[in-house]
């Protein structure tokens, strides 16, 4: 019996080898690794992090205004590309919906250049 017995667990223990599988099939990830890390945000408000060059010949204007990102939708439009084989076509394409919430400008900084810098 105990070599019978013994075939039997050998076969056995051959058989569970051949079915086991890598981890990441039997026990996938919970959750997207493009989220990390999940944390509480620093700022409420987002900051502007570039501004464009400054144009001297252009008068004083708003260089950058607040806004995040809230979501995204696709639009139908008529492409207007000479030369392009979708010219006069109508195509759909992914946007993203900014939103921007009512802005007060509360104080307005001035600048001079000197000899001595800016």
């Amino acid at each position: 019996i105990n070599a019978e017995y013994g075939e039997f667990l050998s076969f056995f223990l051959i058989r569970l080898s051949l079915n086991k599988s890598h981890r990441k099939f039997s026990a996938p990830r919970h959750g997207s690794l493009g989220f990390l890390p999940w944390k509480r945000c620093a700022r409420h408000r987002g900051k502007v992090k570039t501004f464009p060059k400054d144009d001297k010949s252009k008068p004083c204007h708003l260089t950058a205004f607040m806004g995040h990102k809230a979501g995204m939708t696709h639009i139908l439009r008529e492409v207007d590309r000479a030369g392009s084989r979708s010219h006069k076509k109508e195509v759909v394409e992914a946007v993203t919906i900014i939103e921007t919430p009512p802005m007060n400008a509360v104080g307005v900084v001035g600048y001079i250049e000197t000899p001595h810098g800016l």
